[in-house]
């Protein structure tokens, strides 16, 4: 018998999440913005698979990103903003490449730009429910090889985050509490436009740590989750290449 493959299996996690938390908390507006994300990104897919191979498919990993989009993006929206992210996910894939692989994060490059052109809210449903997302995302890490890449994200934000709560006579305990578990255990860990290299993936991880808590001291008013994965995601061909030499 085939075993699904770990998109599959992901894609099963979200949609199960979702519809425990649509009900856990009476909210049928987050299933409709799920929904709507969805529809979007399928028929988007299917525009561009076909524009480009003259076949009409729909990748798992588009799932992947409408369901994203659907937990992160605020429910109280405009549908039509839902759209646009999800339309923007699927579009960077095709077109924003480079040596044959789409750089950006698909779902955090169009929820960021909706963020900008738009000022669009996000919710991060779910997001710190750690007892459901730390096992689940543990195993999502392990399986896609991004141990390095979230050793060194954790490390660094506790360690940063650990100093401050020192400093302004916070209880340490209060740092698991901020952790975005969602963002880091299903967001940052994505395969594509993370690095492949030990080293490099470490490297990912502590500088995303690092970023967030600049832009969180500095107040800017976009998410600075999205800003950091975004900002790292350039650099991934770097520092996979400088990796690789390292490791020689």
């Amino acid at each position: 018998m085939k075993s699904f493959s770990i998109k599959t299996k992901l894609i099963i996690f979200l949609a199960g999440f979702a519809v425990f938390l649509s009900v856990k908390d009476s909210d049928v507006a987050f299933l409709f913005t799920v929904i709507t994300a969805l529809i979007s990104v399928i028929i988007a897919d299917i525009v561009f698979s076909y524009s480009r191979d003259k076949k009409f498919s729909v990748s798992e990993s588009s799932i992947v990103s409408a369901l994203i989009v659907g937990f992160v993006l605020a429910s109280d929206n405009p549908w039509w903003m839902i759209s646009f992210a999800s339309l923007i996910a699927v579009g960077s894939k095709y077109l924003i490449r480079f040596n044959k692989k789409h750089i950006f994060n698909p779902a955090a490059f169009g929820i960021f730009l909706s963020i900008l052109l738009f000022g669009a809210s996000t919710q991060w449903r779910g997001t710190f429910l750690w007892y459901i997302l730390l096992p689940v995302g543990l195993y999502f890490t392990y399986k896609l090889r991004k141990l390095e890449l979230i050793a060194g994200y954790l490390l660094t934000a506790l360690g940063i985050f650990g100093i401050q709560a020192v400093l302004n006579n916070t209880p340490l305990i209060n740092i698991f509490g901020y952790l975005s578990y969602f963002y880091v255990f299903i967001m940052l860990i994505e395969p594509k436009t993370t690095p492949i290299r030990p080293l490099a993936k470490l490297s990912f991880g502590i500088a995303a740590a690092g970023l967030i808590f600049i832009f969180i001291q500095a107040r800017i008013k976009f998410d600075s989750e999205l800003a950091a994965l975004l900002i790292l995601n350039i650099f991934v061909p770097l520092l996979n290449k400088t990796s690789e030499r390292r490791e020689a």
